[in-house]
């Protein structure tokens, strides 16, 4: 990312943040672990949790940070916890959702990002039709905007973002998801923008990023009906990366984007980052253009520690050692 474009996304990103940080041991279906308890092979080791909200105030924290450790450091979750309202996109969810995403915007630590949901059977139900009901027109613009910018915040993420679709993903969640690089659901699932069955049309990105994933068609036939997709289809249509059944814990689609972010964790972390950028900013532009954002991206790559680790260790035969510099 160009300094012009770092100090653009950090005038837009800046927000006051007060971070209460707190460590606990969660098991993989989010909830705390007594320290003798046994862990299965795909649970995270152990993270850290924090509270996106100010440690002078008694608002009940939203949204969550969890980093990993252990084997699975680098991983970070991003934990939807809005228990009350199926984690639906209201004032406070928005506003600890965005100073969690601009932390993660300077944390170099964080080599994936996963975004999943601790609500059984909900990813993010949409908009907080009963908030947004007490609102005037003005007000209601403003937040969709608001609302539109958070996606735009997720989706410039320099890490990879997977969303893990365990339930319900309509309206607004579903472009929660299509945000994020890559997408893992259960095949009990529900994905749609069904916001025209309430009389609107999407409005944080859900007509520019569907069809960017499923094509124009597919995605016109979604939004003029509001219909909704299960797992297994939205597979077939390229709407998610992976789909599996559900289990008995209803965290299929987590343990699933668990297993993909250990897949990432092992590359150069400043590779992927570029990999990102090159594509993501690639594929808004003609490809001569796409193959000059390449070559300033692989410029980047090539003065790095990193880059000499690969090389070393592709000739001595062993597995390379990134510290992402």
């Amino acid at each position: 990312m160009t300094f012009l474009r770092r100090l653009a996304v950090w005038q837009c990103l800046r927000v006051r943040r007060h971070i209460c940080v707190q460590t606990t041991e969660f098991s993989a279906a989010g909830t705390v672990l007594s320290p003798k308890a046994e862990r299965q092979p795909w649970t995270p080791f152990y993270t850290h949790s924090r509270r996106l909200h100010s440690e002078l105030s008694s608002e009940a924290a939203e949204v969550e940070l969890n980093k990993l450790e252990g084997g699975d450091t680098g991983i970070a979750e991003v934990v939807m916890c809005r228990q009350h309202a199926r984690n639906s996109l209201g004032k406070v969810f928005v506003r600890q959702m965005r100073e969690l995403v601009s932390s993660l915007h300077h944390d170099s630590t964080v080599r994936v990002a996963v975004f999943r949901s601790t609500v059984p059977g909900v990813f993010c139900a949409g908009a907080d039709l009963k908030e947004r009901a007490q609102m005037a027109n003005a007000e209601a613009e403003l937040f969709v905007h608001g609302l539109r910018s958070l996606m735009t915040e997720i989706a410039l993420l320099p890490m990879p973002t997977i969303a893990a679709v365990d339930g319900y993903a309509l309206g607004g969640g579903l472009e929660l998801a299509l945000a994020c690089d890559l997408r893992t659901a259960a095949f009990s699932a529900q994905m749609g923008l069904i916001e025209t069955t309430r009389g609107l049309l999407p409005g944080a990105g859900g007509t520019q990023r569907l069809p960017r994933a499923v094509g124009f068609a597919v995605a016109k036939e979604m939004v003029f009906t509001g219909q909704r997709l299960g797992g297994e289809r939205a597979l077939q249509l390229g709407l998610v990366n992976r789909a599996v059944g559900q289990n008995s814990d209803g965290d299929a689609a987590y343990r699933e984007a668990l297993g993909l972010a250990r897949e990432i964790l092992p590359q150069g972390p400043i590779a992927v980052r570029m990999a990102k950028e090159a594509m993501n900013r690639g594929i808004e532009v003609d490809i001569a253009s796409g193959m000059a954002i390449e070559r300033m991206c692989y410029a980047r790559v090539i003065p790095t520690r990193d880059r000499q680790e690969g090389m070393a260790a592709f000739i001595q035969k062993r597995p390379p050692q990134y510290i992402g510099e």
